[in-house]
C-alpha cells in the first residue's frame, strides 16, 4: 500500500477518493445508475478514457468498486459499488447541499440536492437500501411507488422541461 502523508481521517478520505474524477465516477453510478464503462465515459463533464480507466481501477483496489464479467455480454465490464462506495452517498448529499448553498449551482442540476437535503436522513437511508439492492444483490423492504433514484430523476425532468417551456415561450415573445 502507498504511503500516506498522515493518519488524518480527512487526509486519508481525501487521498482515497478526492479527486475530480472518482468522486464524479461514483456520482454518475448512485445518481445515473451507470455501470458500464461506455456509460460512464459519457459523463457530462467530459471525461477521458485514459483516466476514467485510472480512476475505475483505483476504485477497485480501494474496494469502493468491484468489477464483474457482465453476464449479458462476453466483452463486458460490469460495476458495482461495495458497502464502501454506497456509504459515500451521504458524503455527497452533504457535498452537493453545501454547493447549492453557496455556488452557482443550475436549477436543474441542484434540484437532487434540494430533494436530498429536505428528505434529510431518511431519504438518504431509503436510496443506501436500494443501491444496496442494486449493486449488492441484497433484499430490502421494497416501498410502493418510486424508487429514491426515480423521484429525484423525475424531479430533474420536471425541471428541465418547465424550463424548456419558459425558454421556448419567451423566444416566442422576444421575436
Amino acid at each position: 500500500m502507498d504511503e500516506k502523508r498522515s493518519g488524518c481521517p480527512i487526509n486519508l478520505a481525501l487521498e482515497t477518493v478526492g479527486d475530480k474524477w472518482s468522486l464524479l465516477v461514483i456520482r454518475d453510478m448512485i445518481f445515473g445508475g451507470r455501470r458500464h464503462f461506455r456509460e460512464l465515459l459519457n459523463s457530462e463533464e467530459g471525461i477521458s478514457s485514459n483516466i476514467l480507466a485510472d480512476r475505475l481501477r483505483t476504485l477497485t483496489e480501494e474496494d469502493i468498486l468491484s468489477r464483474a464479467d457482465d453476464p449479458s455480454h462476453k466483452q463486458k465490464v460490469i460495476y458495482s459499488l461495495t458497502e464502501k462506495g454506497i456509504e459515500l452517498l451521504p458524503v455527497l448529499a452533504a457535498m452537493s447541499a453545501w454547493g447549492v448553498k453557496y455556488l452557482p449551482v443550475t436549477e436543474e442540476l441542484g434540484i437532487r440536492a434540494k430533494l436530498l437535503t429536505e428528505g434529510g436522513p431518511k431519504l438518504v437511508s431509503r436510496f443506501m437500501d436500494e443501491l444496496r439492492e442494486e449493486h449488492l444483490g441484497i433484499k430490502t423492504k421494497r416501498r410502493r411507488g418510486l424508487t429514491a433514484r426515480e423521484e429525484l430523476q423525475a424531479a430533474y425532468e420536471e425541471v428541465v422541461t418547465r424550463k424548456g417551456r419558459r425558454r421556448k415561450a419567451g423566444d416566442k415573445f422576444s421575436a
